[in-house]
Protein backbone atom coordinates (compact mmCIF):
# COMPACT_ATOMS: atom_id res chain seq x y z
CA UNK A 1 0.00 0.00 0.00
CA UNK A 2 1.07 3.35 -1.03
CA UNK A 3 -0.23 6.49 0.42
CA UNK A 4 0.75 10.13 -1.34
CA UNK A 5 -0.12 13.21 0.85
CA UNK A 6 0.53 16.80 -0.88
CA UNK A 7 -0.08 20.27 -0.15
CA UNK A 8 -0.30 22.74 -3.73
CA UNK A 9 -0.59 26.34 -3.56
CA UNK A 10 -2.63 26.77 -7.10
CA UNK A 11 -2.04 30.45 -8.86
CA UNK A 12 -5.04 32.27 -10.21
CA UNK A 13 -6.64 30.67 -13.38
CA UNK A 14 -4.31 27.58 -13.79
CA UNK A 15 -4.55 24.27 -13.93
CA UNK A 16 -2.23 20.71 -13.32
CA UNK A 17 -2.69 17.05 -13.30
CA UNK A 18 -3.21 16.73 -9.43
CA UNK A 19 -2.47 13.06 -9.43
CA UNK A 20 -1.11 11.01 -12.40
CA UNK A 21 -2.89 7.45 -13.83
CA UNK A 22 -1.11 4.51 -11.27
CA UNK A 23 0.67 2.66 -13.77
CA UNK A 24 1.34 -0.83 -11.70
CA UNK A 25 -1.20 -0.19 -7.95
CA UNK A 26 -4.76 0.76 -8.23
CA UNK A 27 -6.57 3.37 -6.63
CA UNK A 28 -8.66 2.85 -3.89
CA UNK A 29 -9.09 6.49 -2.06
CA UNK A 30 -8.84 10.24 -3.31
CA UNK A 31 -9.75 13.24 -1.06
CA UNK A 32 -8.79 16.57 -2.05
CA UNK A 33 -9.65 20.01 0.82
CA UNK A 34 -9.34 23.46 0.45
CA UNK A 35 -7.17 24.65 3.76
CA UNK A 36 -8.48 28.30 3.36
CA UNK A 37 -10.97 29.90 5.23
CA UNK A 38 -14.56 29.99 4.38
CA UNK A 39 -14.48 33.25 4.62
CA UNK A 40 -12.40 33.44 1.50
CA UNK A 41 -14.11 33.30 -1.95
CA UNK A 42 -12.30 30.80 -3.93
CA UNK A 43 -13.38 28.15 -6.51
CA UNK A 44 -11.73 24.58 -7.43
CA UNK A 45 -12.37 21.94 -10.50
CA UNK A 46 -12.07 18.56 -9.95
CA UNK A 47 -11.91 16.78 -13.28
CA UNK A 48 -11.16 13.20 -13.96
CA UNK A 49 -9.22 12.67 -17.16
CA UNK A 50 -10.55 15.19 -18.67
CA UNK A 51 -7.82 18.86 -19.55
CA UNK A 52 -10.66 20.73 -21.22
CA UNK A 53 -12.81 20.46 -17.65
CA UNK A 54 -16.42 19.60 -20.18
CA UNK A 55 -17.50 17.92 -16.78
CA UNK A 56 -16.17 18.47 -13.29
CA UNK A 57 -17.05 18.86 -9.82
CA UNK A 58 -16.59 22.13 -8.23
CA UNK A 59 -15.34 23.25 -4.40
CA UNK A 60 -16.65 26.53 -3.46
CA UNK A 61 -18.36 28.12 -0.82
CA UNK A 62 -19.10 25.73 2.22
CA UNK A 63 -18.38 22.65 0.11
CA UNK A 64 -14.38 22.36 0.79
CA UNK A 65 -13.89 18.64 0.58
CA UNK A 66 -14.47 15.99 -2.19
CA UNK A 67 -13.51 11.99 -1.81
CA UNK A 68 -14.33 9.16 -3.19
CA UNK A 69 -13.41 5.77 -2.08
CA UNK A 70 -14.05 1.93 -2.91
CA UNK A 71 -13.42 -0.67 -5.87
CA UNK A 72 -15.10 1.38 -8.51
CA UNK A 73 -12.90 4.31 -7.76
CA UNK A 74 -11.81 6.46 -11.41
CA UNK A 75 -8.13 5.12 -12.12
CA UNK A 76 -7.07 8.12 -14.45
CA UNK A 77 -5.77 11.01 -14.29
CA UNK A 78 -7.18 13.56 -11.61
CA UNK A 79 -6.91 17.30 -13.03
CA UNK A 80 -7.19 20.50 -10.82
CA UNK A 81 -8.38 24.30 -12.14
CA UNK A 82 -8.25 27.14 -9.91
CA UNK A 83 -11.11 29.34 -11.16
CA UNK A 84 -10.38 32.41 -8.87
CA UNK A 85 -8.92 35.52 -8.91
CA UNK A 86 -6.55 34.26 -5.81
CA UNK A 87 -4.35 31.48 -5.53
CA UNK A 88 -5.84 28.92 -3.83
CA UNK A 89 -4.02 26.65 -0.90
CA UNK A 90 -5.16 22.86 -0.79
CA UNK A 91 -4.31 19.49 0.12
CA UNK A 92 -4.72 15.98 -1.24
CA UNK A 93 -4.06 12.34 -0.52
CA UNK A 94 -4.35 9.38 -2.78
CA UNK A 95 -4.00 5.57 -1.57
CA UNK A 96 -2.95 3.02 -3.94
CA UNK A 97 -2.10 -0.88 -3.43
Amino acid sequence: MVQTLITIGLPAESQRILFEKPISLRRIFFGISIIMGEEVACRLNISFGDPMFYSYYALEGRYRHFEMKGEGIFQGDIWTRNVSTIDIKYTAVQTLI
